[in-house]
């Protein structure tokens, strides 16, 4: 990807979108926004919990720390083992992929796959704390860390699309005209994913909100 195509990019999608649990604005305020594998490390949990880095989560895991307090690590439903096994490339295994999910924070780039998200099975129910973040702003202080991913890494099911080592690509690798002249605007990357997350995010963040399927219930949080 070109600096040019990198500015399209940024300005038709300026706000990035992380849906997280209910409640955890604060605790990801104050500790970061991190990935699997380092909010594991950073809540000090150690023996078979370490397992949920490279398995399926067939539902959510509340974790706990004395200092920190809790975290919630999200299930991953829509990842069909047999499904995931079978689109998996470069000699993957499941594990291997669940490995390279929890390495990172992801976030979306439009409202519009924020929204399918939310809407998504049970999700469609509960409410989730939605960080909006300046995208500009995270990508100058990340940028070395930054995979994008033209897929919805974290979907497996029927006709699965294809994945392997290269399916998150630094940003300079990321063959971006070649996704312009097949997807409109916003729809060239799918995913923007950090590693192994955001400690920081506070300093990106535009505004929090509490949302249960498509409708606002609160704001948490406003930059002023």
């Amino acid at each position: 990807m070109s600096e040019d195509e990198f500015a399209e990019l940024v300005r038709d999608c300026p706000v990035l979108y992380h849906m997280t649990t209910e409640g955890s604005w604060l605790s990801i305020r104050r500790h970061g926004l991190w990935g699997t594998a380092a909010l594991l490390d950073l809540f000090e949990v150690e023996g078979e919990a370490r397992r949920l880095v490279e398995a399926r989560r067939a539902a959510s895991v509340r974790i706990r720390h004395p200092e920190h307090g809790g975290a919630t690590i999200r299930d991953q439903k829509p990842l069909a083992e047999r499904s995931l096994a079978a689109c998996l490339e470069d000699g993957l295994r499941p594990a291997d992929w669940y490995a390279l999910l929890n390495a990172r924070a992801f976030f979306s780039l439009t409202r519009a796959r924020l929204l399918r998200l939310l809407n998504a099975g049970s999700y469609r129910a509960e409410a989730h704390d939605v960080i909006e973040a300046d995208t500009a702003s995270l990508v100058a202080a990340h940028r070395d860390r930054i995979t994008l991913c033209a897929i919805n890494s974290g979907f497996a099911a029927r006709r699965a699309a294809p994945r392997g080592r290269s399916t998150f690509l630094p940003i300079a690798d990321y063959p971006y005209a070649a996704w312009r002249a097949k997807r409109a605007r916003g729809e060239r990357v799918v995913e923007l994913a950090v590693e192994p997350g955001v400690p920081d995010i506070a300093a990106h963040v535009r505004r929090v909100v509490r949302m249960r399927g498509g409708r606002e219930i609160e704001t948490l949080w406003r930059r002023g």
